[in-house]
């Protein structure tokens, strides 16, 4: 059973009981990412996220390691465009570790002027690791093209420039901007006692001062048109990535789409994976996804071919989006893509972190419970009437913004009129 309370300082704290593991996982879920960034502080979110496990008053980074370690846990984040987490999964006897850790590092770290030096050279580095990997380019730059002049075309990393300019001043300032209890969900799932829960996150988090204030409701949207960017790479292969509209979560197009994606190129028995590998031998990797925002969506294409090879396979990703939306798919495809779509849900949630991303990442950007029947629900309610009405605004190629990486300088008229 899911039960959450709101701590007096306004952080809410939801959690599940697992008892059929021995680890618990907790996260600490802020209401912050790139989608609150602007062009003087893009990189922001990534930023302190890197900068929190540099040291606190009472550790220092390598004390933050060596004490996770030791008891064979795991501490980590990640900055998404929406959200920022750090979570940890230990034992259930360490639970108090990962607690007393988490509050530590995300509301005591020191921000010491000479590692945020040195972990902006890091950054900068996963920067160029990123610009070196040609399929992160062409997703990255078919979602620049997608949302472009909309805060969701933000790098979630920035750029060189911006996280070079950050001083420990300013990027405190947007830490103490956004930090704030009302934009904060601790989310716990596993095997633990709940009455030792209750008093052990109340102790560490509950300490946090009350602030007022809370995140701005988001508005984000796409701009429509079509637009391609072509990025010139001296790389082997072209990485093509086709960005479609897409839904929002928790609206009644969510779930058909991502059905209909199982069925166009979601998995190894779908329409691009069979049409371009495995009868045509065109790609090794070829597939797409949704995914969904606060207020808006996309659906997404990729495909990763020889130089040779890529108008060919331009040519049948376009041409599949094309007979879908016109011709539909068959009642087959439908049943087989929901069963697959169901199974695969159920089997990615069995750990106790992907319950607790769960928990977490739907009451903050949700504000409501996730409920796992009503999910299931919903993919089984999935009809050939929900496929064909979705369809028109998902495969809608006048709305369709693409990227392609590699080779590609000598190819952009002829790729540029597959669009």
């Amino acid at each position: 059973m899911i039960k959450q309370t709101t701590l007096p300082n306004g952080i809410r704290l939801i959690y599940e009981q697992m008892d059929a593991v021995r680890s618990v996982a907790v996260g600490v879920w802020v209401d912050t990412g790139s989608v609150r960034e602007t062009a003087q502080t893009a990189g922001a979110s990534h930023l302190i996220e890197h900068m929190v496990f540099k040291g606190t008053a009472r550790r220092s980074a390598e004390q933050i390691a060596v004490e996770m370690d030791a008891v064979g846990g795991n501490l980590n984040a990640f900055t998404a465009r929406e959200c920022t987490c750090f979570y940890a999964k230990v034992l259930d006897e360490h639970l108090e570790l990962a607690a007393d850790m988490l509050s530590d590092i995300v509301f005591e770290s020191t921000f010491d002027s000479d590692a945020l030096k040195l972990e902006q050279g890091v950054v900068v580095e996963e920067i160029l690791m990123n610009e070196d990997s040609p399929d992160d380019v062409a997703a990255e730059g078919s979602n620049m093209a997608f949302f472009e002049g909309e805060p969701l075309a933000t790098p979630i990393l920035g750029t060189q420039q911006s996280v070079r300019a950050f001083t420990r001043e300013t990027l405190l300032a947007y830490k103490t901007a956004h930090y704030l209890p009302k934009n904060i969900v601790v989310a716990c799932a596993g095997h633990f006692d709940e009455d030792r829960l209750l008093k052990t996150m109340t102790a560490y988090f509950g300490k946090i001062a009350a602030q007022s204030g809370a995140a701005a409701p988001l508005s984000e949207r796409y701009p429509g048109g079509k637009r391609v960017r072509f990025i010139e790479k001296d790389v082997e292969q072209v990485h093509i990535c086709l960005t479609l509209p897409g839904f929002a979560r928790d609206t009644d197009g969510q779930f058909p789409l991502a059905v209909l994606s199982n069925i166009i190129g979601g998995s190894m028995s779908s329409r691009l994976f069979q049409t371009i590998r495995e009868k045509m031998g065109l790609a090794y990797s070829v597939y797409s996804f949704p995914t969904s925002f606060t207020t808006t969506g996309t659906f997404t294409l990729y495909a990763g071919t020889g130089e040779k090879q890529a108008a060919e396979v331009l040519k049948r990703m376009v041409d599949e989006i094309e007979s879908v939306r016109k011709k539909g798919v068959t009642r087959e495809e439908l049943e087989r893509c929901r069963d697959q779509l169901k199974g695969s849900y159920l089997l990615g949630m069995e750990s106790s972190s992907a319950q607790m991303n769960a928990l977490g990442k739907v009451l903050l950007l949700q504000k409501r419970e996730y409920d796992e029947a009503e999910t299931i629900r919903r993919i089984e309610c999935v009809t050939m009437e929900d496929i064909e009405r979705v369809a028109p605004v998902c495969l809608d190629l006048e709305n369709a913004c693409a990227a392609l990486a590699g080779r590609v300088e000598k190819q952009k008229a002829a790729l540029g009129g597959l669009l």
